[in-house]
């Protein structure tokens, strides 16, 4: 075994770090109090090749591996929930499906200029009735004159209503030929009659990523907008979902090691009973737990990530992940919030924001209990 990242993985993590230091942190807090959306960030993202950083140069990927992209979201989400949330749900939400599933023709249609950061593309799975139950989907679609018609609506869609937001990959109810219901997947383009998108507001958490409401009423689509085949829908959206369990645990990672170090810094430098409160033994273990948890969730994730990048099976490791990285961001958070006492509980902190942003890595992507349930099914409960 290897624990050694290679000299690429370092240059990513420094790149990174360097970036979201250097233009996300000074205005991280500002666009968290004012819910405010970042095109700019957005746009040096892209402009970074952090957006389909798996895919090959010919779609405008920078051909890495899935661990590149991780340690990418992960280094985001250390300064900054929201933006973090922004890449991870546009690369492993957006251009997932469109990449493995999609025809060449729609790969070269839409992967390019969604790797450059001016456009955005989103997954619409999670309905106001069906959360964890995503086989519980309401929305229809029919093919009728060779178009696709869907109606009905999704909730909770990241990347569904920002300026450059220019489609969605629904999954709704269809019915075969011989009359039983199936679920399939067709691209929507945000500009087609009938779609409507619905900004979210009033968010306790990444009150700086874009949430939104899709719409559909008598929404048509064209036959060839079908992606993967009927009743491919549900195989299509899990699939996508078992990686994108990944880039959430990396946003917890990345939440975790970002609060531990506010926590570290703030033990060092506030002092009581005249010495840094560091020293004091049950500071000093709270933080000994953290870069412990921390290293524990670090290694479970990379080496997920390590199986799918070697074409093995991984969505017991990728389940557990998710759900231990998740976990490990809330523990770490509220201890965080606890060293830095009063002031841990002032928007002045970062602190706060990490607390609050945290809380949806239990919940978003599938939450602790859907993933306990996955990883049971995979010993064999």
């Amino acid at each position: 075994m290897n624990f050694d990242l290679s000299e690429e993985h370092q240059l990513i993590r420094g790149t990174v770090r360097e970036f979201a230091e250097r233009e996300i942190k000074p205005v991280a807090q500002e666009l968290d109090e004012k819910a405010e959306f970042s095109y700019p960030l957005t746009k040096r993202m892209g402009e970074l090749g952090l957006f389909g950083m798996y895919l090959p140069e010919k779609y405008g990927g920078q051909g890495t591996d899935i661990l590149s992209y991780i340690i990418a979201v992960e280094e985001i989400a250390r300064i900054d929930g929201s933006q973090a949330a922004t890449l991870a749900a546009h690369n492993s939400l957006g251009i997932g499906p469109l990449y493995y599933f999609g025809t060449e023709e729609q790969r070269m249609k839409y992967l390019p200029k969604l790797c450059t950061g001016e456009a955005l593309w989103s997954f619409g799975l999670t309905e106001p009735g069906a959360g964890s139950d995503s086989r519980g989907s309401k929305t229809t679609v029919e093919l009728i004159d060779r178009e696709w018609v869907i109606n009905g609506s999704k909730i909770f869609i990241t990347n569904g209503a920002s300026d450059i937001s220019i489609g969605s990959t629904v999954q709704a109810v269809s019915t075969m030929p011989d009359g039983s219901k199936t679920f399939t997947t067709v691209i929507v383009d945000s500009e087609t009659p009938g779609f409507k998108r619905v900004s979210m507001h009033n968010k306790m958490m990444w009150r700086a990523s874009d949430t939104a409401e899709l719409f559909f009423d008598d929404c048509r689509v064209p036959e060839g907008n079908l992606l993967g085949t009927v009743g491919q829908g549900s195989k299509i959206m899990l699939t996508t979902l078992d990686a994108g369990r990944l880039s959430i645990a990396a946003m917890g990672l990345g939440a975790a090691q970002g609060a531990y170090e506010l926590a570290l810094n703030y033990a060092k430098e506030r002092k009581q009973f005249g010495q840094p409160i560091s020293k004091f033994q049950i500071n000093a273990f709270k933080l000994a737990d953290m870069a412990m948890k921390i290293e524990l969730a670090r290694n479970l994730l990379y080496k997920a990530c390590w199986l799918k990048d070697e074409g093995r099976a991984y969505g017991l490791e990728a389940a557990m992940s998710k759900l231990y990285c998740s976990e490990i961001a809330k523990e770490v958070a509220d201890e965080a919030v606890q060293i830095h006492g009063g002031y841990g509980l002032m928007k002045d902190y970062a602190v706060e924001r990490f607390y609050r942003d945290q809380r949806l890595l239990q919940i978003g992507e599938g939450t602790s209990e859907i993933q306990r349930l996955v990883i049971s099914r995979y010993i064999g409960c």
